[in-house]
C-alpha cells in the first residue's frame, strides 16, 4: 500500500510539472528523405521582420549551434534548405480559479448541567470557487525548412512559453530552439 502511494504521488508531481512546462511541437513531411540536405542558408526577410536585430542574430545563431550538431553547414550560395523564422509575443487572457473556503469559527454555549461554558468548533467549509481573469504574454518562436529546389515546407517546429517582457530574451530563445531541436535527427526516418 505504502508503495502504491509514493507511486501515485510520483505520478502526480510528474504531471504536474509537465502541465508547468513549456511546449515545443515539431511537423515534418514524412515522404522527405532528410538524408539528403547537407546544406542551409536563411531566407532573408528582414526588411519587413518587426523584431530587432539582436534576437534575429541570437536566433540564428542558436539554430546554426543546433544544426552544426547534426552535420550541417551554412551555404549561401548552392543551399539544400532555406530555414525561415518567426517570434511571436503576444497577450492572452486566462483564467484562474481558486477555491473559496469559510472560516472557521467557534462558539460558547452553557451547559445547564455542567454550569460551565463548553465551546463547540464549527470547521471551515467549502463555499465554490474565485475565478479571476489575467493577462498573460506568450513567446511563440516558430523556424521553418523549405526545399530549396521544390519550395515545399519539409519542416517546422515551434515552442511556445510564458514571457514577461515585450521581447524574447536572448535565453528564452536559446531554450526554445533548444527545446525545437531535441528531437531532430535528420538521418532518422519513419
Amino acid at each position: 500500500m505504502k508503495r502504491i502511494k509514493s507511486v501515485l504521488l510520483f505520478a502526480g508531481i510528474a504531471s504536474l510539472m509537465m502541465g508547468c512546462a513549456a511546449t515545443a511541437h515539431i511537423e515534418k513531411d514524412d515522404s522527405v528523405n532528410f538524408n539528403q540536405y547537407k546544406t542551409f542558408t536563411w531566407l532573408d526577410d528582414s526588411a519587413k521582420s518587426p523584431i530587432s536585430g539582436l534576437q534575429v542574430s541570437n536566433l540564428k545563431n542558436a539554430v546554426n549551434a543546433q544544426l552544426a550538431k547534426t552535420n550541417w553547414k551554412e551555404d549561401k550560395d548552392q543551399p539544400d534548405v532555406i530555414l525561415k523564422h518567426d517570434i511571436l509575443v503576444e497577450k492572452t487572457l486566462k483564467e484562474r480559479s481558486n477555491p473559496v473556503y469559510s472560516q472557521p469559527t467557534t462558539r460558547p454555549y452553557y451547559n445547564r448541567f455542567t454550569r460551565r461554558i463548553s465551546y463547540i468548533y464549527f470547521p471551515s467549509q467549502f463555499m465554490g470557487y474565485d475565478d479571476q481573469q489575467y493577462v498573460s504574454r506568450e513567446g511563440t518562436l516558430t523556424i521553418t525548412m523549405i526545399d530549396a529546389k521544390t519550395d515545399k515546407v519539409v519542416w517546422q517546429g515551434w515552442a511556445t512559453e510564458p514571457v514577461n517582457n515585450r521581447n524574447l530574451s536572448s535565453k528564452e530563445i536559446q531554450s526554445g530552439v533548444k527545446r525545437i531541436f531535441k528531437n531532430f535527427d535528420p538521418t532518422q526516418q519513419k
